[in-house]
């Protein structure tokens, strides 16, 4: 039975596709082979994820004959699946971004994962987190497993702060005084001493505008309204944290301006804000420390990234996937995944757990930035419209990147740009 579906999800050049497939019907021929897409080219990871798959197989002979992992690039991720799909070449299961999860979601493209999981033998359900798949539910529907939920947080080189005489963020988090001012007193005091940078949120370089929400959701802002129709760019929140950001960046020298790049890792800045995983490129060079995120003028806001699994209706064979991701995402091997990915479910997410995980971290760490960092989060920006939206946002925060620049009519031309997309 051919079954037409919308699939709202842009392409990074094009608009909207509309497809008509056969889905939703499971192959009849027998066992089948299963193919899911990833942004990982890790092989300690992709080695784990098909030894999980090879022990399912083997379990499973007369259902699934093998699972191959495919791996596209990062940068063209989301463009390559949407290309596969649309050439009526859909995965059986995908990785699927924070930010085009609404786009997925509410698509029609996924298959909904609640009764497979639910009925699967040992899942336990019940113990994934609730504000964990927020995100993935569309009515009573859940059409992803959020596998990584990776908290926001604050790297720091303790050894420059020293150096130039500045207070530990540690103490200053006892004490209640972590707030984004303090972060940014240290970081320009410290930069000015070292002659290196001072605060970088990790992969903005003045492009992927969406990883300034870390800084902006305590100061109360957002980039749209929660139902996702109307642009906040103009709010006062906003405006109030964009002109903080750039004062950062021009006035206080507290964060490198544009064309400078700097790696924490690497040694070449005080502090970055990044998230956990981050925590592998870390080496004996120089002393550090991981915090939470500061304190804004709204008080204390957790944001995190996340991807989920999806299983896609069009695919072959969408029962048979989703079987699988039962299996893959079980507690057991939930467990194993826990290795490179903060999972949902509640029974994993302590420290002791983590911390078998993460032996570069500390228990305390892993408590205050991951553990209690998830509950009640925020997720970076995502929309029904996000591939449109984000270059559109982008091109017009250009004219913000200048000592010059008029923070209130940026902000308004962000949201000429912005309206006609969040409408569409």
């Amino acid at each position: 039975m051919t079954k037409p579906w919308r699939l709202g999800v842009a392409l990074a050049a094009t608009a909207a596709l509309t497809l008509t497939a056969c889905g939703g019907e499971e192959s009849a021929s027998g066992p089948v082979a299963l193919r899911m897409t990833v942004w990982t080219a890790d092989e300690a990871q992709l080695a784990m994820f098909q030894e999980i798959a090879d022990a399912y197989v083997a379990d499973h002979k007369d259902t699934v004959t093998k699972v191959t992992f495919e791996t596209m690039p990062f940068e063209e991720y989301t463009t390559g699946l949407t290309t596969q799909i649309a050439g009526g070449n859909a995965p059986d299961l995908a990785w699927i971004f924070e930010s085009n999860a609404p786009e997925f979601v509410r698509s029609g493209a996924l298959v909904d994962l609640r009764p497979t999981l639910k009925d699967a033998e040992g899942y336990d359900f019940d113990d994934l987190q609730p504000d964990a798949l927020k995100l993935w539910e569309n009515e009573d529907g859940l059409y992803g497993y959020p596998f990584s939920n990776s908290p926001f947080g604050v790297f720091v080189n303790t050894d420059q702060l020293k150096a130039a005489g500045q207070p530990n963020p540690a103490d200053l988090i006892a004490n209640g005084q972590w707030t984004w001012d303090k972060a940014a007193e240290i970081s320009a005091a410290t930069a000015k001493k070292s002659g290196k940078s001072g605060l970088v949120v990790r992969d903005f370089d003045f492009a992927q505008w969406e990883n300034l929400a870390t800084v902006w959701t305590s100061f109360g802002a957002k980039p749209w309204s929660d139902d996702g129709t109307t642009c906040e760019f103009t709010s006062q929140q906003m405006t109030d944290a964009l002109t903080w950001i750039h004062d950062q960046v021009f006035t206080e020298k507290a964060m490198p301006g544009p064309g400078t790049t700097a790696d924490f890792f690497a040694g070449d800045a005080a502090m970055t804000v990044t998230q956990i995983s981050r925590a592998s490129a870390l080496e004996d060079t120089f002393a550090w420390d991981l915090v939470p995120l500061p304190d804004g003028p709204e008080g204390h806001r957790n944001v995190i990234g996340q991807a989920a699994i999806g299983v896609f209706a069009d695919g072959a064979n969408p029962q048979a996937a989703a079987d699988f991701l039962a299996y893959f995402t079980n507690p057991e091997n939930a467990k194993k995944l826990a290795t490179y990915f903060p999972p949902p479910r509640e029974s994993l997410l302590n420290a002791q757990t983590l911390k078998a995980a993460n032996p570069k971290l500390s228990e305390d760490q892993l408590q205050t930035v991951v553990v209690e960092g998830i509950p009640g989060s925020v997720t970076k920006p995502a929309h029904q419209n996000f591939a449109q939206l984000q270059q559109a946002v982008r091109a017009k925060l250009d004219a913000l990147w200048t000592a010059d620049a008029d923070v209130d009519a940026v902000a308004k031309s962000v949201c000429e740009a912005m309206t006609p997309l969040l409408k569409a």
